[in-house]
């Protein structure tokens, strides 16, 4: 049990990374923009500002200590290049159809793009009837996600989506981003999560299929799959985690 690290959950581009079936030592902080920290600057709010965040959390939390880090979508991205900056902080990695390229990043691409007034229209219609938004993007709605489709339009405000979607871009576009993120699987066991219906369209290099320590996907699941299944998402994790 002495092997048992904390782990760091890392939200995506929307909402929040709270897995209720994950007992053993964890977190779930809320990014800059996200939560308590939504009155951040503007320009505070960026991939690298987000990997700068975490360093001081983890320092705050765990004492500069290592721990595993889990991040989802955008948060996987954040989770790759905290472990690239800070590869003494970090043991392993779990990525969540987290962003390799500019394919990975459809919506979050095109809310950057979006001026703040067309920002906010999307956020007030989404919040205007919050179950048909979270209905898209799982596989089988259920009633318990309203509550969750309200709380997490309520986590950001549509600057924080601006910010990050622009982001996203700059980042995960730069060419050297692969090349970081490549170092990363040379470094630290990094283990692919994905969702049996978003799997397709996940860009994975080839040489991050041929490196990473294990690869799974969960069946009946989509993108957002700690909605699908919660329990299947938290078990994957303690299985990679566990190895």
């Amino acid at each position: 049990m002495s092997n048992i690290l904390p782990v760091v959950f890392i939200h995506g581009f929307i909402g929040t990374l709270d897995v209720a079936s994950y007992e053993s030592p964890h977190a779930a902080p809320d990014l800059l923009g996200y939560g308590e920290h939504q009155s951040a600057p503007i320009d505070a709010i960026s991939l690298p500002g987000q990997v700068e965040h975490l360093r001081a959390f983890v320092d705050a939390r765990f004492g500069r200590k290592p721990v595993d880090i889990v991040g989802h979508s955008v948060g996987g991205a954040i989770a790759m290049l905290f472990a690239h900056t800070y590869p003494e902080y970090v043991r392993r990695v779990v990525n969540v159809e987290g962003n390799f390229t500019l394919d990975d990043a459809f919506w979050s691409a095109s809310v950057g793009r979006m001026s703040s007034n067309e920002a906010g229209a999307m956020m007030n219609k989404f919040r205007s009837d919050p179950v048909a938004w979270i209905s898209g993007s799982v596989i089988a709605p259920a009633p318990h996600l309203s509550e969750i489709a309200i709380r997490w339009l309520s986590h950001q405000p549509a600057s924080t989506l601006r910010a990050m979607g622009q982001s996203v871009v700059t980042t995960t576009g730069d060419d050297n981003y692969l090349a970081a993120l490549e170092q990363v699987f040379d470094r630290h066991p990094v283990y692919l999560l994905s969702g049996e219906h978003s799997r397709k369209d996940w860009n994975v290099p080839d040489w991050a299929l041929e490196k990473c320590a294990g690869d799974h996907t969960l069946a009946n699941s989509g993108h957002l799959m700690m909605l699908d299944n919660d329990v299947a998402f938290s078990a994957a994790i303690k299985r990679f985690l566990a190895e």
